[in-house]
């Protein structure tokens, strides 16, 4: 039986380009260890990840995966929350610099893994790879810049000061409901964690880790950016209760809330265009679309239905450039391989593992 991984994305392709939430990676202060890879392409940084992410898990530590948004298939960082311990890609885009070095960070160096020597011997042919990578990336930008353009036109045609306070009204009643006052006197803590991203494979959710984590599933079918209103009531009311809640971003609009769990209770609250998007099973569904002035609409249909169709195409265009510059990144990584010693990434995968288990038995 597989059981689901809990995955997220802490960068994103948004309108304004890569939108990093790499600074919530894990508590510094309250961190042991914290292993900042340093590389290039093709050394090994997700294959260390990953080995010592396996490793561990066979030892019967709970792992959390963070997945590049570039690179869906390939990691940018893992979690250990029960020692405390995470490993992360710290190269650009996601530029990660220790804060206590020496004492919670440790770079971890596999530039050292590569054959200078062999790698002088491709030298023009990866310089060529290098040209356009970049242009891939801004043009996708570009485009997701005028979705939003179009997505925030479109929210605003519907989006009355009577609506607003009827989503909020609904959020506080579900709050009410599902929310009971924990008598802590503690507030709750937060975290911010992408659960989808836009990427060369399309717009992707990390379902998997709703399920690993989250029975009931509230579903916000929602197709004009209007769920934010809810959820923002019900993460106000779930801090002022004391719950530890998982705030998940919309990439699109990263200052939006589109899901938000509560792994404690066992209850996510999740934002579909679609009643059942994914073969996503839902405890309750809640059609935000049917909240909205139905004569508003019918004065709107014509715009709003060409509004939608344009947005769908500038994605899916998005996406078309995320392909070339993943092609570009995948030849860069195929040029560099065989000029990489990854018998010393499986040593520094060992290494590292033996510290983590040693820490773990000590504490």
């Amino acid at each position: 039986m597989n059981v689901p991984k809990v995955t997220y994305f802490l960068g994103a392709n948004s309108p304004d380009g890569f939108y990093s939430l790499y600074s919530e990676l894990i508590p510094v202060e309250q961190a042991s260890h914290i292993y900042i890879i340093k590389g290039g392409a093709g050394c090994g940084k997700s294959t260390l990840m990953r080995q010592v992410a396996s490793q561990l898990e066979a030892q019967g530590e709970t792992v959390e995966y963070i997945c590049c948004s570039g690179d869906p298939d390939s990691l940018d960082a893992v979690v250990f929350p029960n020692l405390g311990a995470a490993m992360v890609d710290g190269t650009a885009p996601h530029v990660v610099e220790p804060k206590y070095p020496g004492l919670v960070e440790e770079y971890v160096n596999l530039g050292k893994t590569y054959n200078r020597e062999g790698l002088q011997t491709i030298r023009e042919t990866i310089l060529s790879c290098m040209q356009g990578y970049q242009e891939h990336y801004q043009r996708a930008y570009r485009c997701l810049n005028a979705t939003a353009e179009i997505l925030t036109d479109m929210r605003s045609m519907v989006l009355t000061t009577e609506l607003k306070q009827k989503l909020q009204k609904r959020g506080k009643g579900i709050g009410a409901k599902e929310l009971k006052d924990k008598k802590t006197g503690e507030t709750g803590t937060v975290r911010q964690r992408f659960l989808d991203a836009i990427t060369h494979k399309g717009p992707i959710v990390c379902w998997d880790t709703v399920f690993a984590q989250c029975p009931r599933i509230y579903e916000l079918v929602d197709g004009y950016g209007l769920a934010h209103e809810v959820l923002s009531e019900l993460l106000a009311d779930g801090l002022k209760k004391g719950y530890s809640l998982v705030a998940c971003p919309d990439p699109m609009f990263p200052e939006q809330i589109k899901h938000l769990l509560i792994p404690e209770l066992g209850l996510a609250f999740v934002t579909t265009q679609n009643k059942g998007e994914d073969g996503l099973e839902s405890y309750r569904t809640i059609y935000l679309d049917h909240m909205i002035d139905a004569e508003l609409l019918a004065q709107n249909k014509a715009r709003l239905r060409f509004a939608r169709k344009v947005s769908g195409a500038l994605v899916e265009e998005a996406v078309v450039s995320l392909v070339q510059a993943k092609e570009m990144h995948d030849g860069l990584e195929k040029n560099y391989n065989p000029f990489v010693d990854f018998s010393m990434v499986s040593t520094v995968a060992d290494r590292i593992v033996g510290e983590l288990l040693s820490q773990r038995v000590r504490n």
